[in-house]
């Protein structure tokens, strides 16, 4: 990816970029979200495919994190013995590509079989727009 970034800087001096220096700010916002709110719980879910690198990554930061943390796929992989006390806060988080249906399931699913209450927490907005060098614009026209 730098390769290819530093190949179209090269041809379009004026391209806008993140200023970020992790190519995937949305991964990074996701691992930082996740590791603030393991801080704060007592067990974390991350919805994601097994094969996704992005939700074993997230597992693994709330796990360092200090958070025992698993990874399901949908609500049917979910345990009961992982909330039993002393776990009275659980977090959900969910790779970048998880559809936001599989991740409402398993928040429907946990309110269903413990009888919680659920309260949403704001990410970081993430508010990029990558525009078209002018050069290309111009062609696109």
């Amino acid at each position: 990816a730098r390769e290819i970034l530093e190949a179209l800087r090269a041809r379009y001096p004026r391209l806008i970029s993140p200023e970020l220096d992790d190519i995937c700010y949305a991964t990074q916002n996701r691992q930082n979200a996740v590791r603030d709110l393991a801080q704060s719980v007592d067990l974390m879910l991350i919805v994601g495919a097994r094969n996704s690198s992005n939700s074993n990554r997230l597992r693994e930061v709330a796990a360092r994190s200090g958070c025992p943390a698993y990874l399901i796929q949908d609500a049917s992989e979910l345990q009961a013995a992982w909330w039993q006390d002393p776990v009275q806060r659980i977090g959900i988080g969910s790779g970048a590509s998880t559809p936001e249906v599989l991740v409402e399931q398993v928040v429907q699913a946990l309110v269903q079989q413990t009888g919680a209450s659920v309260v949403n927490q704001d990410g970081v907005r993430e508010h990029v727009m990558f525009r078209l060098p002018r050069e290309l614009e111009v062609q696109a026209a």
